[in-house]
């Protein structure tokens, strides 16, 4: 399974996006490709999308902690691993 989310995809991305994925809610898209599909879409969206695309990727992989997590853009969202586990920092609003 591969789940995307973006701020904003260049529309070209987007409509091709809906070849392999559900767009359940604006630039959402979820699917359950293949891995070795999902690789290859995942290299598509990074090389086709510019940095504020704000790009988060999620894919289910076979071993612990079962996920992988791409990030490309968002100064908001920051990947972090820790002991093996990558986690997803977001800023707080405040100062």
């Amino acid at each position: 399974m591969v789940v995307v989310i973006a701020n904003n995809l260049p529309p070209a991305v987007r409509g091709r996006m809906k070849l392999w994925f559900v767009e359940p809610r604006a630039n959402v898209f979820v699917s359950g490709i293949k891995d070795s599909v999902a690789e290859g879409v995942i290299k598509y969206l990074f090389e086709s999308c510019p940095a504020n695309s704000g790009l988060l990727v999620m894919q289910r992989i076979n071993k612990a902690p079962y996920y992988k997590i791409w990030g490309m853009g968002d100064p908001k969202h920051r990947i972090a691993e820790i002991d093996g586990l990558q986690l997803i920092f977001e800023k707080l609003g405040m100062d």
